[in-house]
C-alpha cells in the first residue's frame, strides 16, 4: 500500500539513485572480475595440479577495494560518492589531483532513477514494480558492459533469464509461463541459428554468446510472441548507430559494434511501451 502515486515513485527514484551508484561498481569492475579469474584459470592451467599456489593478492570485488581516483589514487569519501549531488558538488573531477570525473556517472544514476520511479508510477508498490525495477537495474548494467568490453557476463544474464520464469509463475510479468519458457528457447535458438549460419558462410563471428542468452532473457520476460518485434527494433536501432558511428569514423578496431546494448535498448522499451511498440517504431 503507497502513499500516493507521485510521491511513490520519488522515493522509487531515490532508491534508484542509489542502485544506480552501485550499477556503476559493477559496470566497471564486474569485467575486470572476469578478467582476473580467467587469468588466474589459465595460469593455474598453465602450471600444472603440482604447482604451489600464489599468494592472494588484495581482494578485488565489488565491494572491495573501496573506490579511488584512477589517476592519483585518492579515496573517494562518502560524502564524495551521493549519487549524482557529489558530481555537481565536485564539478566533475577529483578533489585531490582535478583529474576529470566522466559525466557517464550520474548519467547512470540519474537512468537508473527515471527507471525505477516509472516502474512505480505505472505499476504502483507491488511485486510487479519489483520485478520491472530488477529487469531495468540488469539491463542497464548489461548495456553499459557489453558497449565498454563486448562482454554479457553469465553473472547478469542468467539470473535475468531465471528471474523472469520464476516472475511468470506468479503472473508479475503478465506473461502466461508456458510462453516465458518457449520464449527463452525460441530467443536462444534464433540468435545460435544465426550466428552458425553467419560463421558457416562468412567464417567469422557475427554476434557473441552472450547475446543468445539476453535474447532469452527477453523472451523469458516478454513471451515468445514479442520476440520478432524486439530483434527487428534492436536491429534497426543497432543498423542506425552503427551507420552513423561509420560515417563519424568512430567505429571500434575491427568495425564492429556489440548486439547487446541494442537488445538492451528494444526490452527497455517493451517494458516501457509493451512489445508491440517495436513494430509501430518501425512502421509495421
Amino acid at each position: 500500500m503507497g502513499l500516493s502515486p507521485e510521491i511513490d515513485a520519488a522515493l522509487a527514484g531515490l532508491l534508484g539513485l542509489l542502485v544506480g551508484s552501485f550499477l556503476n561498481v559493477v559496470i566497471h569492475r564486474l569485467p575486470l572480475m572476469l578478467e582476473r579469474q580467467w587469468a588466474a584459470e589459465c595460469a593455474s592451467m598453465a602450471a600444472g595440479d603440482d604447482a604451489p599456489v600464489a599468494p592472494a593478492g588484495e581482494s578485488f570485488n565489488l565491494v572491495a577495494p573501496r573506490s579511488r581516483c584512477p589517476s592519483c589514487g585518492h579515496g573517494i569519501r562518502w560524502y564524495e560518492n551521493l549519487p549524482v549531488l557529489s558530481w555537481l558538488a565536485l564539478r566533475g573531477r577529483c578533489s585531490a589531483c582535478k583529474a576529470p570525473i566522466s559525466p557517464r556517472y550520474p548519467l547512470v544514476e540519474l537512468a537508473s532513477a527515471a527507471l525505477f520511479a516509472f516502474c512505480i508510477w505505472r505499476w504502483g508498490v507491488t511485486p510487479t514494480a519489483g520485478a520491472w525495477c530488477a529487469f531495468s537495474a540488469a539491463v542497464l548494467a548489461l548495456a553499459l558492459i557489453d558497449w565498454d568490453t563486448t562482454l554479457l557476463p553469465d553473472d547478469i544474464t542468467l539470473p535475468l533469464l531465471w528471474g523472469g520464469l520464476i516472475a511468470a509463475v506468479p503472473a508479475w510479468t503478465g506473461v502466461p509461463l508456458a510462453s516465458a519458457v518457449w520464449g527463452a528457447v525460441a530467443g536462444y535458438l534464433s540468435l545460435w541459428i544465426i550466428y552458425w549460419a553467419f560463421k558457416l558462410l562468412t567464417g567469422k563471428e557475427g554476434m557473441g554468446y552472450g547475446d543468445f542468452k539476453l535474447f532469452a532473457a527477453l523472451g523469458a520476460w516478454f513471451g515468445w510472441q514479442a520476440l520478432v518485434p524486439l530483434i527487428l527494433v534492436a536491429s534497426v536501432i543497432g543498423a542506425v548507430v552503427g551507420i552513423a558511428m561509420k560515417l563519424r569514423s568512430s567505429l571500434r578496431e575491427g568495425g564492429y559494434v556489440p548486439f547487446g546494448p541494442f537488445l538492451a535498448a528494444a526490452g527497455l522499451g517493451g517494458m516501457a511501451f509493451g512489445p508491440e511498440w517495436a513494430l509501430r517504431l518501425i512502421g509495421f
